[in-house]
């Protein structure tokens, strides 16, 4: 029933929504061209003092920076940080939340009442403020950024998972195989959680966006991925000194910001509407 449910119902309402296709679409070029980055792309350290800010043209297609280095390949292996961190730091936050939602949602009582508490004493916090103060205390690095988003994001998939949880718990083959003798482990993993993930797959989608935009901002502030290793972030800033005479420098990163995160936000919401039972067949 499940199977045939993604196979048929929610694979044709998902590509019958035009906006969800585009929106795979640009995910699925982006991860192609970060993937992809060595083969079709030259070095993006590479040097050349004669080429230094070139306007774009057939040789330098988004043009050069200020050391000559081809700004096209830098975006393209910035491609390869951004959704790095992303897909990383939501995989973090989403086994937090599933993990901790699971907990709260199954046993209630005083384990929901302390997990929730928890949740609520994090939500106080500005995400990106903590964020910040973290960094503050650690060596700016791809690994401890992924790992801070990852760690300071997990709160809304708690309180999705445990929403479902509540829901289901009660449900006749929860029920049923509580009679039956079956584990509180295998009633959460094995009956529960499948038919509670379909929210945490919305979620997790539109988090890789808030990721790369979070990394991005604090690339850009100076405290994310550190040069020369290309990051998105780090190439607006690198633009910001010469941005009224070489406006390139800081329009295409920003282009491949928006377009990522547009992507993301379009899938997420196609996938949302494609799992939404109130819709007819």
């Amino acid at each position: 029933m499940a199977t045939s449910f993604w196979r048929h119902v929610f694979w044709d309402r998902l590509r019958r929504n035009r906006m969800a296709m585009t929106g795979a679409v640009i995910v699925l070029g982006m991860f192609l061209l970060a993937v992809l980055a060595p083969v079709i792309a030259g070095d993006p350290g590479a040097i050349n003092i004669a080429d230094r800010l070139l306007a774009p043209s057939w040789r330098h297609p988004l043009g050069t920076d200020d050391l000559g280095r081809d700004v096209l390949t830098r975006i393209f292996y910035g491609a390869r940080i951004s959704l790095l961190v992303g897909f990383v730091a939501v995989g973090i936050a989403t086994f937090i939340g599933i993990w901790l939602g699971a907990l709260a949602g199954y046993y209630g009582r005083w384990v929901d009442s302390l997990i929730m508490r928890f949740v609520d004493i994090m939500l106080c916090f500005p995400t990106f403020f903590l964020i910040l103060a973290v960094i503050a205390f650690l060596e700016p690095s791809i690994w401890n950024i992924m790992i801070i988003i990852g760690l300071t994001g997990w709160m809304g998939v708690a309180r999705l998972v445990r929403a479902e949880f509540l829901s289901l718990r009660e449900r006749d083959f929860v029920l049923a195989g509580r009679a039956l003798g079956a584990s509180d482990a295998r009633l959460i993993f094995r009956h529960i959680l499948p038919n509670a993930l379909s929210p945490v797959l919305v979620s997790a989608t539109l988090g890789v966006a808030g990721a790369i935009l979070t990394e991005s901002a604090l690339s850009f502030l100076g405290i994310g991925v550190q040069p020369p290793t290309p990051s998105w972030g780090n190439m607006l800033i690198a633009g910001k000194q010469t941005l009224g005479t070489a406006w390139w420098l800081s329009a295409f990163p920003g282009l491949a910001i928006l377009i990522t995160v547009l992507g993301y936000n379009l899938l997420g919401e196609g996938i949302r509407d494609a799992l939404d039972p109130r819709l007819k067949e």
